[in-house]
């Protein structure tokens, strides 16, 4: 019973994890294009604060702290796919302190990337949890 509590709190951070690394990037492609100072721009500095601090940040530490979990109860410390899955979130987890370092940049008003840069980083979180989802399932390695 303890295995599938912490799985079901895995799925549940993940979800609200991913939520915020698809649509963080989403207000930077809207914030890119308001004037700094305007009062669009600083409506989406409150946004991308909350989402990022309230929501993405407690996720993280939750999907880390209930995957390792995970990998402890089932003893897949060795398991290639579960190594490749790790090195996937790892990535996740540098492209969510990427985008917190940008949010930062938006709250100086030091943004320096188009919206169309922003559109690309939108999609990067998708594609790695693809390959996480179906490592997880199929458990190839």
């Amino acid at each position: 019973m303890l295995y599938e509590t912490f799985k079901a709190l895995h799925i549940i951070a993940v979800i609200a994890w991913m939520a915020g690394l698809l649509y963080l990037p989403r207000l930077f492609v809207y914030h890119a294009d308001a004037a700094p100072g305007s009062k669009e721009s600083e409506t989406f500095k409150v946004m991308e604060r909350r989402l990022l601090r309230g929501i993405m940040n407690p996720a993280m530490i939750l999907v880390w702290i209930f995957g390792l979990l995970l990998a402890w109860r089932g003893d897949w410390w060795h398991a290639g796919w579960w190594q490749i899955k790790f090195a996937l979130v790892a990535g996740l987890t540098v492209i969510h302190h990427l985008y917190a370092r940008w949010r930062k940049d938006f709250e100086a008003d030091r943004n320096t990337r188009s919206a169309r840069q922003y559109r690309f980083w939108n999609e990067v979180p998708t594609m790695l949890m693809i390959g996480i989802v179906f490592l997880a399932v199929l458990k190839p390695l």
